[in-house]
């Protein structure tokens, strides 16, 4: 299958992030995502929950903005459509509708989208990676995955979801590497103000380094049984 503009395969799934040189958030005891914002009420839901809702799985690639893509993988969870028809559209403030969708880190990252592009068929809020449970350096133990979108889109250790009617504060507006609103990879959407193939060179040459970073911080994890 053919990558989009801009896209090199990579073997494996490196690890990636903001906070890259320190180890991944540890998993609650009692995990659960706050679902707040512009609702008549919020609530919570744990993976219990989750699992009531109906399951899915796809398999797709993964394609960091920095220009690389993990290739052929196999995420299972619930499709993010699906959890707000059933739970959230009902609270949803009568003559308020949604525009933008928040979503929370554990390790204090936070991603912000369109609700139409949260919506697309292939969004997932994820608990399993080619069938076993999320590990820590991949989002433990829910995440985000967006696969038309750039990776940073897809927040892992998901542990808050706002429902906004406007946009919400943008603290990276005037970032050098601020991030574009939509981030769409078929469109290569990378940059906030930049074209994806003039910044194409300069996302590459951070592959290195953070790849160096992300082995610093790194979680040994446990060794799979057959």
């Amino acid at each position: 299958m053919a990558l989009p503009p801009g896209q090199r395969a990579v073997d494996g799934f490196p690890r990636f992030g903001t906070h890259l040189h320190h180890p991944p958030p540890p998993v609650p005891d009692h995990p659960v995502i706050e679902i707040g914002g512009a609702l008549t009420e919020g609530f919570s839901l744990t993976p219990a929950d989750l699992a009531k809702l109906p399951r899915t799985a796809i398999r797709t690639d993964f394609h960091c903005v920095a220009g690389w893509s993990a290739t052929d993988l196999l995420w299972e969870g619930t499709a993010f459509e699906t959890l707000y028809r059933t739970r959230v559209e009902s609270l949803v403030e009568s003559g308020a509708p949604i525009s933008h969708v928040a979503f929370e880190g554990l390790d204090g990252y936070r991603s912000i989208v369109l609700l139409e592009d949260a919506l697309a068929d292939d969004v997932l809020i994820a608990d399993r990676l080619d069938g076993r449970p999320l590990d820590s350096d991949h989002g433990a133990p829910i995440r985000l995955v967006s696969p038309r979108q750039y990776g940073f889109v897809s927040t892992k250790h998901l542990c808050r979801i706002e429902f906004h009617t406007s946009a919400p504060p943008d603290p990276d507006r005037w970032s050098p590497l601020a991030a574009h609103r939509r981030a769409r990879v078929w469109h290569e959407e990378r940059h906030r103000y930049l074209t994806g193939r003039l910044v194409r060179p300069i996302y590459r040459s951070l592959i290195a380094p953070i790849r160096r970073l992300s082995a610093r911080g790194s979680r040994p994890q446990p060794p799979q049984h057959a």
